[in-house]
Formats: structure tokens, C-alpha cells, sequence
């Protein structure tokens, strides 16, 4: 398999699984945290900085998605807040709830944890790298 390197990679990767996939969205914007200090304002404004708040999230099959602007468009009819989204994958086999794993990735976003371990992708579709 190839490398995941644009949302049609991704597409194309989930599509090529033995196992049904469902895929899971957490599009978020980045914002200051609610004690923040005049320091850290000054760095939010200057584009550095904020913690990411999830706005919507949402669970497709690849199957229901063509490409990033059409999910980008679909998202921005609900809120158009969002910067970022983050994409998880899991087996959908059986009829497996999505519920539960895109919970846990909403509190591991909103938690600051480690996000390391989702793809994720800015409005304009290009994949973001978190070092």
C-alpha cells in the first residue's frame, strides 16, 4: 500500500481494506483557552499558539465521499468556524457503532492529548504534520 499523503490517498487506502471502513471527522478551530494570559493573546494573534476545540464531528464511509472540497462544503453548511479536521479510521465490519471511537477522539483533542495519531488535514485539503 501506498502512502497517505492527500485525502484521496486516503480514500483510495480506505477503500483497499479487507474490512469495511468507517471513517471519523473532528473538524476544529483553534482558540484561546478561557484563563489565558496577555502573552499568550499576543502569540494567538500573531498565528501561534491557542488550544483546538472541536465544532462537528461526523463519521462517513469512504464510499459516501467523493472528495475533500465536497466534505469541506458539507461541513461548512453547519459551521464554517472549523481550520482543521482530523481523520481516524476503524473497521466497520458487523455493524460497528462509530459512536464511541469518535468520543474518544473529541476528548483526546479537547484533552490536548496525543493527536499524533490521526491524519489531519487543513481547509484547503493539504495534510498537516504535527511534530
Amino acid at each position: 500500500m501506498s502512502a497517505i499523503t492527500n485525502f484521496s490517498s486516503l480514500l483510495l487506502a480506505a477503500r483497499a481494506q479487507a474490512l469495511p471502513q468507517r471513517l471519523l471527522f473532528a473538524f476544529c478551530q483553534r482558540r484561546l483557552h478561557d484563563d489565558h494570559s496577555a502573552q499568550e493573546a499576543a502569540r494567538f494573534a500573531a498565528g501561534d499558539g491557542g488550544v483546538l476545540q472541536p465544532v462537528l464531528c461526523v463519521d462517513k464511509t469512504p464510499a459516501e465521499l467523493s472528495d475533500f472540497a465536497t466534505l469541506a462544503a458539507a461541513a461548512d453548511a453547519l459551521d464554517h468556524s472549523w481550520q482543521l479536521v482530523f481523520v481516524a479510521a476503524i473497521d466497520s465490519q458487523n455493524g460497528t457503532d462509530a459512536e464511541a471511537p469518535l468520543k474518544r477522539m473529541v476528548q483526546t483533542i479537547q484533552s490536548g492529548g496525543d493527536v499524533g495519531r490521526y491524519l489531519a488535514f487543513n481547509r484547503e485539503g493539504e495534510l498537516l504534520q504535527f511534530l
